[in-house]
């Protein structure tokens, strides 16, 4: 059996949490970093360093890349179980990431007609890297803490905060190094942050994480079950497991409209966006950037509001029906930016309309994703902890092939314009029906969850955090 670790708390929590903090910020510094630029990168003319691409192919092909990063999970998942433990699996999936930034920085001066062919092979190690470290680093964030640890769910918002504070410094970096020096440069960038991501796990891992992740958890499970044969699943692992299909493939639908973030919305910014302010042009990849330091900034508040509603607080099927109102909203500014600016190829609608956008996506998100990641952490029977992670990404996976063939309607010119409406108005309606849907399921989905979902129990660390945060604003 795995033993906690011995290196203490900070800020109530274990000091592991905060190493996983950082490993995970800054791979995803360098993840958000490469994903700012890629369609940029590839709808920009050969002579300014890019493929010059179609909108049509650059947002398919990012499409399929976001979908295999999000369904290698599912292998790495059940590799780090069953043979690497988690441990390894994030030691060397990190290693190929960061080979793949590396790769795709390579200038294309250096390669003689085969860029095409170097950039599908550092997407393909970042797929690879990706699948090893996605699942079994938040799976390592649950196994911090014994059955029942009420610190749980603050512990996924602390880490959740990590997430962002890498997404919201990758884009600024990567995105400047790109507009200033090269787009090699801003891969290069993504690069250096995953391999600072290795070096703090490599360094730092056996003193704050004990030996938790070191054994495969699947073996881990058998050595507890004290026999050879494999326990079958009980009715309430079976019923639990049935809350974890459902509501990751409602999922699908957020995220589906969620990820024309990266593609349709990155192309949108750079092509249909007034980017000016005070006669400096703020590259289109920094508006990436929003919905990480939207989270970093409306965390803290959305967790107070959590704690204000006490006993009235939503359960989790419930903030995802909240989440599919907010993506919708983020759709329906869009729609109103179009129809009250008018049309034409030539159309540069304001900043603000953008802003908005990413905040009501946002919103939704700290409605939905952390609520997730510890969803699947407490409801999961540990031989399938990792595995089940898997299926969580995997319907991203999913929606994320979705968000690509949906974007790629987009087209050029003035038909662009015309598109998006369509796939706005699309889009927002899908996300209206979802939520009455959810909404409905929410007393079943509860129930199956046996007890899980905690309506009633004392605050969790989540509430507690959020009542810390209170008492230093009160300070003087």
């Amino acid at each position: 059996m795995s033993s906690l670790p011995k290196a203490g708390d900070f800020l109530g929590h274990p000091k592991g949490l905060f190493l996983l903090f950082g490993t995970e910020m800054w791979e995803r510094f360098g993840y958000y970093g490469m994903r700012a630029i890629l369609v940029l990168y590839l709808v920009a003319i050969v002579q300014e360093g890019g493929f010059g691409w179609s909108n049509a192919d650059a947002l398919s092909l990012y499409g399929t890349f976001t979908m295999a990063v999000y369904i290698t999970p599912l292998f790495g998942g059940w590799l780090a179980d069953n043979v690497l433990g988690q441990r390894k699996a994030i030691i060397i999936g990190g290693l190929l990431m960061a080979a793949g930034h590396f790769t795709m920085g390579i200038p294309h001066s250096m390669l003689a007609g085969q860029e095409e062919n170097v950039f599908y092979i550092g997407l393909a190690l970042l797929c690879m890297g990706n699948g090893l470290f996605k699942p079994n680093i938040s799976t390592m964030v649950g196994d911090l803490y014994t059955e029942g640890d009420q610190r749980r769910d603050g512990a996924f918002t602390i880490f959740y905060m990590g997430i962002n504070l890498g997404g919201a410094l990758g884009p600024l970096v990567a995105g400047y190094a790109a507009a200033a020096m090269g787009w090699q440069y801003g891969f290069i960038v993504a690069g250096i942050g995953m391999l600072i991501s290795v070096a703090m796990q490599v360094a730092l891992s056996n003193k704050y994480l004990g030996d938790i992740g070191v054994v495969p958890s699947a073996k881990l499970a058998q050595s507890q079950s004290n026999s050879d044969v494999k326990v079958p699943l009980t009715k309430v692992e079976t019923d639990r497991i049935k809350v974890i299909f459902t509501m990751s493939v409602f999922s699908i639908i957020f995220w589906m409209g969620f990820e024309q973030a990266g593609g349709l919305m990155n192309l949108f910014a750079n092509d249909y966006t007034d980017r000016m302010l005070f006669n400096f042009e703020i590259p289109a990849s920094w508006f990436q950037s929003l919905n990480s330091i939207f989270i970093i900034v409306f965390a803290p508040l959305v967790a107070i509001i959590w704690l204000k509603l006490d006993k009235r607080e939503p359960n989790s099927p419930v903030k995802f029906a909240i989440a599919l109102v907010f993506l919708a909203l983020g759709f329906i500014t869009m729609i109103l930016a179009l129809m009250t600016q008018g049309q034409g190829d030539t159309l540069q609608i304001s900043m603000m309309w953008l802003v908005l956008f990413y905040l009501f996506h946002t919103l939704g998100e700290l409605c939905l994703s952390p609520i997730g990641l510890s969803m699947v952490s407490k409801l999961a029977p540990l031989r399938l902890a990792s595995m089940l992670m898997g299926i969580w990404f995997l319907c991203t996976a999913v929606a994320n092939k979705i968000a690509g063939f949906v974007g790629s309607f987009l087209g050029e010119g003035e038909e662009a314009l015309d598109n998006a409406l369509g796939i706005f108005i699309g889009l927002g309606a899908t996300a209206v029906l979802s939520a009455v849907i959810m909404y409905l399921l929410s007393d079943k989905l509860v129930k199956w969850m046996h007890g899980a979902e905690g309506q009633h129990e004392p605050h969790t660390q989540e509430h507690i955090l959020a009542e810390e945060l209170e008492v230093v604003a009160e300070k003087p």
